[in-house]
């Protein structure tokens, strides 16, 4: 691509100028890295400074060249796709599904099925062709995920992710299936987390003044008490920590149910319950879903909203929960 420096563009930086110039369909780290690369020149003169002042009159071309191919392996696996354009795609994560690949999980994740499906589609994150992912869900937490497909979309939304609603740009909202009736039917949950002093792969409430200590809040609003065992809880984030629902509403006595990891001590309390007891078992995840998302568009400014429905498996959990009540 051609640019031709203007006279109210001379003194400026060549990797801003180029950034400016494109607006913002690349970061300017992005045009950085290519400058050095070699793949920018003034008057056909290779030029590799980014901090080379631009003069009136001369013509800048940037040649960025093909995203590279992606590390994991496209796969053909079915998705739920909510809503698709040229910078994004909503999907519908199924609980069981990793988002990335990692160790253990190198193929058969959200990655690998977003390669597939996308395909050509996908312009390149920095350059790789490749699912821009901006926020994850557990392997076994179900629900409503958005994911760029574009530099610009993943800069705008992973901004958006960062303020966590401050700015009133996104929502996101979940659904839990938690032990016992909680004390208010809405509450605020205000504790830092930490990592766990007995285990370095969990996460606990910790003093405010320990230096791991990250500030994080929970809401939450009673939707339906299931009986004396248990409720149906909607809660949304301020905060974007890891495991922050499950951290948060077990510090209070009310952890997930299936949530072996923060609610194991209530293992026992599950066998004891008969036949509500085996439907406990038979669902073998920790109960939370992400039923709401809210974004601006990055590219439109539109205001988008998502919702998914319960997934089979927690409505069924949710019935044979209200059935105990009832018998």
């Amino acid at each position: 691509m051609a640019l031709r420096v203007e006279p109210e563009d001379a003194g400026a930086r060549l990797d801003q100028f180029i950034a400016a110039k494109l607006g913002g369909q690349l970061s300017r780290s992005r045009v950085q890295s290519l400058i050095e690369r070699g793949h920018a020149s003034v008057d056909d003169v290779s030029v590799a400074e980014p901090k080379r002042r631009v003069r009136s009159g001369e013509s800048v071309r940037l040649a960025v060249p093909m995203p590279e191919a992606p590390e994991p392996a496209a796969e053909d696996i079915p998705l739920t796709v909510l809503f698709e354009d040229a910078e994004l795609i909503v999907v519908d994560k199924p609980a069981g599904l990793v988002v990335h690949p990692a160790p253990g999980n190198w193929t058969g994740t959200l990655v690998n099925a977003l390669l597939h499906h996308c395909g050509d589609s996908l312009s390149g994150i920095n350059g790789v062709r490749r699912p821009g992912i901006v926020h994850r869900l557990d392997k076994d937490t179900s629900g409503v995920m958005v994911v760029a497909k574009t530099d610009l979309a993943h800069r705008s939304l992973a901004e958006q992710f960062a303020a966590h609603g401050r700015d009133g740009r996104m929502e996101r909202a979940y659904l839990a299936v938690v032990w016992g009736t909680l004390p208010r039917p809405v509450g605020v949950i205000d504790a830092p987390l930490g990592r766990s002093n007995s285990d370095r792969t969990k996460r606990s409430v910790v003093p405010e003044g320990r230096p791991d200590a990250r500030h994080a809040v929970t809401r939450y609003e009673v939707v339906e008490r299931l009986g004396e065992q248990a409720s149906l809880v909607a809660c949304t984030l301020e905060t974007g920590r890891t495991h922050q629902i499950r951290v948060h509403l077990s510090h209070i006595g009310h952890p997930l149910v299936g949530d072996d990891v923060y609610g194991a001590h209530f293992r026992s309390k599950a066998r004891k319950l008969g036949l509500v007891g085996e439907a406990v078992e038979r669902f073998g995840r920790q109960a939370l879903h992400a039923f709401r998302l809210g974004f601006e568009h990055p590219a439109t400014g539109e205001t988008m909203l998502f919702e998914s429905e319960l997934p089979d498996d927690m409505r069924e959990l949710c019935e044979a929960l209200r059935r105990s009540s009832a018998e």
